[in-house]
């Protein structure tokens, strides 16, 4: 990954200069990446485990250090960041996020947990997240992303997926929240989100928060690519006005099935079709480390 290196270096360097042991370094790999290497470092006896990588490396660490005693530290080395965004975490100063994982201010957030199943095959699968889950098109332009402009020209990658699969059909779905009653309705994307600040300062949810034991759902309908712009026009300026096309809303659990299977993604990695997504919130269960001045809300 880049900067792999370099913040080993930097962080056996932060280490010696605090008087601590050298750091030990589990690497991940494409059929194990990350939870493992976390489990090894708490069996060593780690206060804290620090993610370096992206938002897949960073769920894969924290899903092992769930309702532990050691704390997770971020060093943010890949595309989007979102968790490290929204925690305060500085993307773009790897020293500073060295100096914040070793001795930032420590808290404890929320997690999400979400269960797909796909009727169609019988697969079912579950994993925790942290940023956001998602089923419909979102996950669809996660999955059309190209890797080599993801290299070139990073979370703007996203942006030409985007626009290719803006125009589409919208999808029935039947969404309930908490206990109450089920409604059917045509979309486009569901997200599952326990953060909503985005790349170049975007905030997507504004309601958003780290550790309020809550899920913020959004449902987008668009058909078009006009409907797509006013939806676009009212997330970057914010604009206080309801608008049908994009609905916000909260809760603790929540289900959504279909009839066809529809792709969906995890923390901004492709989790594969499904005909039900359930999602749920763990609150309060990870245990982060983080700049003092980073609220993360």
């Amino acid at each position: 990954k880049a900067q792999a290196a370099e913040a080993k270096a930097a962080l056996a360097a932060a280490c010696e200069m605090a008087g601590w042991e050298p750091p030990l370094v589990f690497e991940t790999t494409v059929d194990s990446p990350g939870y493992r290497q976390a489990q090894d470092a708490l069996a060593a006896g780690a206060d804290v485990v620090l993610a370096a990588g992206g938002d897949g490396t960073v769920r894969e660490v924290a899903r092992a250090l769930a309702h532990q005693r050691a704390a997770m530290g971020l060093l943010p080395l890949g595309t989007g960041n979102l968790r490290a965004r929204n925690l305060g975490v500085a993307v773009n100063d790897l020293p500073g996020s060295i100096q914040a994982a070793l001795h930032g201010t420590e808290r404890r957030i929320d997690m999400g947990r979400l269960e797909l199943e796909n009727s169609r095959t019988g697969a079912r699968s579950a994993s925790n997240f942290l940023v956001m889950g998602g089923i419909g098109l979102d996950a669809e332009v996660i999955a059309a992303t190209r890797d080599d402009l993801k290299r070139r020209v990073g979370w703007l990658a996203y942006s030409e997926a985007g626009i290719r699969l803006m125009p589409g059909p919208r999808r029935r779905m039947r969404i309930q929240l908490d206990d109450a009653p089920a409604q059917v309705r045509k979309v486009r994307s569901v997200l599952f989100a326990n953060t909503g600040k985005l790349p170049a300062g975007i905030d997507f949810i504004p309601s958003a928060a780290l550790d309020d034991g809550m899920l913020d759902i959004v449902v987008l309908t668009p058909r078009t690519v006009l409907g797509w712009m006013a939806v676009a026009g009212k997330v970057v300026t914010r604009h206080r006005k309801e608008l049908s096309l994009i609905d916000y809303t909260r809760a603790r659990k929540v289900t959504a099935s279909t009839e066809e299977p529809i792709i969906t993604q995890l923390d901004g990695d492709p989790t594969g079709p499904a005909t039900r997504v359930s999602v749920s919130v763990d609150p309060r269960s990870l245990l982060v480390r983080a700049p003092d001045a980073g609220t993360g809300s």
